[in-house]
């Protein structure tokens, strides 16, 4: 039988491929790739660039500033649109891909998908060695592009035009699966990229991706409705994949129907909104007392999509009931078996549906539902002393937490990722509908903010996207402002300026350190930068201003809501002041020996919070 072929470069049957793959939201197809964010070198502007070029009016390609910003920007688009489209990222080799490497570990820690393209070096190696190849003396085929492998969900080299058929179908598994999405890497020989191949025509027929909702087993079903039912003090942690699998109704109808209080996990935030009743906010090291006073005393935990990590369980030393037992409802076996849980291994929607039919006419203790709401309450209160206005010279982030809310409301969209901001946000920022809070926290990546918040932008256009973010954070990578102005991709930037690596410092304090190259002051120094972010932001073409206090802030943040540029506003604030109301004990190992006092002083605390921790 004869098969219908077309003759293409493999450059360019990657960029074909790329162009018809779909996907249904609300009834309608549109592609599932966003754009391809691409930085040209030698090692892919002949072969990639050229088969972009060809498609750029069916596949939009974005020039970006740094190759790690604009794979964070990638990323960012895959979380906001909650993993049902995602992007493409192209670059030459060497220094260009590696660029790339710690916004793959950002995606692989946060499962979220994107396809890297990095170029690589010669197939036949007869130009050895080529510009900006690394040789390793006792590995012919080593390449630097290697380092992706650690950090990828699939990786694969692509050294002949005809591996592309089964790497693309196994790289779009991979994007669309629920429980193993993460990076792809498909590292593109740049001599291969431009040799052609009769593809066959099949390989480019038009391919719609639905998501698979993975149903529960029944024995492992029977056994968590059975906990639940026998449950005195049930809470259940939302996670990230609540919002993945666009479980936030059936959340909020099973947490209404059985009145369990709801804890958020900072990639869970805004599965419910702030205001519903039975959301106590956040959980964990940065979380409400509302939420961390439940965890303590639950008898049967829900973890839904979630990866239990550290902030979230405190060390796995906030859970203190003996009887405590853990249902882990996830995607992925891996999460759903942690920590001896019952695990629930399936999708979030149809697991919180099942559970609902089962647990028909069930509902919590009426007395600890009370005392969930009342608790709320209190938080609240506390809440709203942290973000009060005032006139204070310099702010604590709390402050200015509050001023933003207050000038922009819960509408929008927040962006962050490191530093204290995510933890005093996690408590206090009052998110509204699902997907309005959006922190990288599983990596918590400096410099992922503003990149980040270009990607959001571009996937929810219509929506005001706020990014808050350190000067630490900023001077690791604030370029990505410059793509947002080309791109007409208006953010609102406030940058909390205090003078260093203020959340770190608190940290090391706490541990008993000297005050020691974290602030600018503290670090080794012959003149400090006077640093005037606001001149900065203004040279890369955004409108920029510095307020001198919170009534300014707010007045800024209104008089900017409407405009259509980037918009950048610096405020001081003050490194040591953090919310004390709330948060719980994190495992942040003290030196058993010091000449200090204060470190030996802290090493006997540590010692005894080690006690209260669950091993295993």
């Amino acid at each position: 039988m004869t098969q219908t072929t077309i003759r293409l470069t493999m450059a360019q049957a990657v960029a074909r491929f790329l162009t018809m793959q779909k996907t249904m939201i609300d009834g309608e197809t549109v592609p599932i790739f966003g754009g391809v964010f691409a930085i040209f070198g030698h090692g892919n502007v002949a072969g990639v660039g050229e088969a972009l070029y060809g498609i750029k009016d069916t596949l939009p390609t974005y020039r970006a500033q740094n190759e790690q910003g604009m794979a964070h920007a990638a990323i960012a688009f895959a979380k906001a649109s909650f993993r049902q489209r995602f992007m493409a990222c192209t670059t030459s080799i060497g220094p260009g891909a590696l660029n790339m490497v710690t916004a793959a570990a950002l995606a692989h820690v946060n499962r979220l998908p994107v396809l890297l393209l990095p170029g690589d070096v010669f197939a036949n190696r007869l130009p050895d060695p080529v510009l900006q190849q690394m040789e390793d003396f006792g590995d012919g085929t080593a390449t630097v592009n290697d380092c992706f492998k650690p950090v990828s969900r699939y990786f694969d080299r692509i050294t002949r035009p005809e591996q592309i058929i089964p790497a693309l179908r196994r790289a779009m598994q991979v994007l669309t699966d629920p429980a193993d999405c993460g990076p792809v890497t498909l590292s593109l020989c740049q001599d291969v990229q431009a040799e052609a191949y009769d593809y066959p025509e099949s390989f480019f027929a038009e391919k719609v991706w639905a998501v698979r909702r993975i149903m529960p087993d029944a024995d492992e079903f029977a056994d968590a409705a059975a906990a639940l039912l026998q449950a005195e003090k049930p809470v259940i942690i939302a996670g990230g994949g609540v919002l993945y699998s666009q479980a936030t109704g059936a959340l909020a109808a099973f947490a209404e129907a059985h009145g369990i209080p709801v804890l958020e996990t900072q990639a869970g935030k805004s599965a419910l909104p702030h205001d519903h009743r039975l959301n106590m906010g956040s959980v964990g090291v940065t979380g409400t007392s509302a939420s961390n006073t439940l965890a303590e005393e639950a008898d049967v935990i829900l973890a839904i999509g979630t990866r239990l990590q550290d902030f979230t369980t405190g060390s796995w030393a906030l859970f203190k009931n003996d009887r405590l037992k853990i249902i882990g409802l996830n995607v992925q076996p891996f999460d759903a078996h942690k920590h001896q849980a019952l695990p629930l291994v399936g999708d979030a929607r149809v697991g919180l549906a099942a559970l609902d039919a089962a647990l028909t006419g069930w509902e919590a203790d009426a007395s600890w539902t009370a005392r969930a709401i009342a608790g709320k309450t209190e938080w609240l209160e506390a809440a709203e002393r942290a973000t009060a206005t005032t006139n204070a010279e310099l702010p604590s982030d709390a402050q200015v937490i509050g001023a933003v809310q207050r000038a922009r409301g819960s509408d929008g969209i927040l962006v962050c990722a490191a530093g204290g901001l995510p933890g005093e946000l996690h408590k206090l920022w009052r998110q509204g509908s699902p997907g309005s809070y959006h922190m990288e926290y599983g990596f918590s990546t400096m410099g992922y903010e503003i990149a980040g918040g270009l990607g959001v932008k571009l996937a929810r256009p219509n929506k005001d996207v706020i990014v808050m973010v350190g000067d630490g954070s900023y001077m690791m990578l604030n370029s990505e402002i410059a793509s947002s102005i080309m791109l007409g991709a208006k953010l609102t930037i406030v940058v909390l300026d205090n003078a260093g690596y203020g959340c770190i410092n608190r940290l090391q304090m706490a541990t008993g350190g000297a005050n020691f190259n974290n602030l600018l002051k503290d670090s080794h120094h012959v003149v400090l930068p006077g640093i005037d972010f606001a001149a900065h932001a203004a040279a890369m073409g955004a409108m920029s201003r510095k307020v001198a206090s919170i009534a300014e802030l707010e007045t800024a943040l209104r008089d900017t809501e409407e405009t259509e540029r980037t918009t950048v506003i610096v405020i001081d604030t003050d490194p040591l002041i953090t919310t004390d109301d709330g948060g719980h004990w994190w495992d942040v190992a003290v030196p058993e020996v010091s000449d200090r006092p204060q470190v030996n002083a802290a090493r006997e605390a540590y010692v005894t919070a080690l006690k209260g921790r669950r091993a295993g």
